[in-house]
């Protein structure tokens, strides 16, 4: 039996996850954790052979937490179950040390065997996110502006875009002010954008964000 722990903040999602791989007959969910902190603790007080996880979740969360995980736990295989499609964040997660990424719509037909192969030592991703991965190797140029932001910048350009200030965004990530002024001046130049709102506008076009923030800023 193939022991799988996934993580979801939604109740109602866990609840799905556990129906659909009741049915398989070889996977049982083992376990649930409703934030990134809650991953970290089960992931380092016992033994899984599959972690599903979605991206964005309270605390601890994406590009973070899957590194995270690995650090503790290199073998354990990571699925990444996502609601933003496999542009946005699929190659950063594979380069993270994820061995699949699935979008949530599309959970329901493909979990099971993602599933499997994963636990078998395998990677599931799309024919897209392969090439795209195979350009990333060969150092090929995305053409997307996020493409060219360290994981860290990216993680910190999500936060502007989510409406936090660059206080509220160190106090999130464990970084002084200073700091994180830096990074947006350096997201800033490497996306050839002048200001806040130009950041913000990009990232709900590109689906980077859930929504749009409260207020813009400049």
């Amino acid at each position: 039996m193939i022991r799988v722990l996934v993580a979801d903040d939604h109740g109602i999602v866990r609840e799905g996850l556990k129906q659909i791989l009741a049915r398989s007959g070889d996977l049982t969910v083992a376990g649930e954790a409703a934030n990134g902190n809650e991953v970290l603790k089960l992931v380092r007080e016992k033994e899984w052979d599959v972690l599903v996880t979605d991206m964005s979740m309270p605390g601890r969360n994406g590009i973070e937490l899957i590194k995270l995980v690995k650090e503790t736990c290199p073998k354990l295989p990571v699925l990444v179950l996502s609601m933003y499609g496999e542009e946005q964040y699929a190659v950063r997660a594979i380069r993270a040390g994820a061995s699949g990424y699935l979008n949530k719509e599309s959970a329901s037909d493909q979990l099971v065997a993602a599933i499997r192969k994963i636990a078998g030592g395998g990677i599931h991703v799309s024919a897209a996110v392969a090439e795209a991965l195979f350009h990333n190797v060969r150092g090929g140029d995305t053409g997307a502006p996020h493409e060219q932001l360290s994981d860290r910048e990216f993680q910190v350009l999500q936060l502007i875009a989510g409406g936090k200030s660059v206080a509220d965004i160190a106090a999130a990530l464990s970084l002084s002010p200073k700091t994180v002024s830096t990074h947006k001046t350096r997201i800033l130049d490497k996306m050839h954008m002048s200001n806040q709102a130009e950041l913000i506008r990009y990232a709900i076009e590109h689906r980077l964000v859930d929504a749009a923030p409260d207020t813009a800023g400049c």
